[in-house]
């Protein structure tokens, strides 16, 4: 649904759209009661009704209002009104990784320190119990103290029995199983081999995610290509992506190795934690 300027949300007043993400509108609003600018995100209407996305989009605001980084966007309220489920979100000024790597790769002064921190927001979360499964560019903002890790809708627990268990069975930017046994949760472009096989993600799902964007970052070019999803999912699968060096020659061994192992095929063989990461 879109909501117009001056609709009340609770106490909170909206302003002006602020684009969309993978699971609802977003608002620049008021908190009229704090008078402060906050971010509302909005469930759609024309998926309201669906139980399992309605489910998914109350599992982003338990996991990211538990989660406390300054490179994680932070959770302030969750709401339901006359039909219109939200979530009040850290009101970010700056743009996304994606946007910015439509100007070209980033150079490594500007790469450096973006990756040790979403590095180290992905390690709060795991260590907390939570898998995003969904990084990307476009879930990654760029703001003047840093970046920020964007939309935990996908975020499931890694802990048995805690409350943001279970795999959803659908999503808006997911495509069919490819198997009997699972489902695919996530964007394609950089989902981990496992999560393409259908089989649960893990922390080294969004390790393997992270090393696709630090690629795309080093060299403005995707880890990963393919005409149709049946290609892209096969080099995914089976290929090795062209060396960075082969396509920014200033890039230090240090950081080829770093995103050579983050994009192992076996999840055995990559970085078994985002600190192991964070550090290297």
């Amino acid at each position: 649904m879109s909501l117009k300027s001056g609709t009340l949300l609770g106490p909170y007043e909206i302003l002006e759209s602020a684009g969309a993400g993978g699971m609802g509108e977003v608002y620049k609003a008021r908190d009229t009661r704090l008078d402060r600018t906050v971010a509302v995100k909005v469930l759609p209407s024309e998926i309201a009704g669906r139980a399992d996305l309605r489910e998914r989009f109350d599992r982003e605001a338990r996991a990211a209002s538990n989660l406390s980084h300054p490179n994680i966007c932070a959770i302030h309220d969750v709401g339901h009104q006359e039909g219109v489920d939200f979530i009040v979100m850290e009101y970010l000024e700056g743009e996304t990784l994606a946007s910015r790597l439509e100007r070209g790769p980033l150079p490594l002064p500007e790469l450096l320190p973006l990756a040790v921190q979403l590095s180290e927001a992905l390690d709060v979360a795991h260590r907390q119990g939570f898998i995003h499964r969904d990084i990307k560019p476009g879930n990654i903002m760029l703001t003047r103290s840093g970046a920020k890790l964007l939309d935990f809708g996908l975020a499931k627990s890694a802990f048995p029995g805690a409350g943001a268990a279970g795999p959803l069975t659908a999503a808006p930017t997911a495509t069919s199983p490819l198997t009997a046994e699972g489902t695919i949760v996530g964007t394609f472009q950089y989902m981990a081999p496992e999560q393409l096989e259908g089989a649960p993600a893990d922390a080294r799902s969004d390790i393997f995610a992270f090393g696709a964007v630090l690629y795309e970052m080093a060299t403005g070019r995707r880890a990963f290509e393919g005409k149709t999803q049946a290609s892209l999912a096969a080099s995914i699968l089976k290929e090795e992506p062209r060396p960075l060096t082969a396509l920014a020659p200033m890039t230090p061994p240090a950081l080829e190795r770093v995103v050579r192992i983050c994009l192992s095929k076996d999840p055995e063989e990559r970085w078994q934690t985002a600190r192991d990461m964070a550090r290297e």
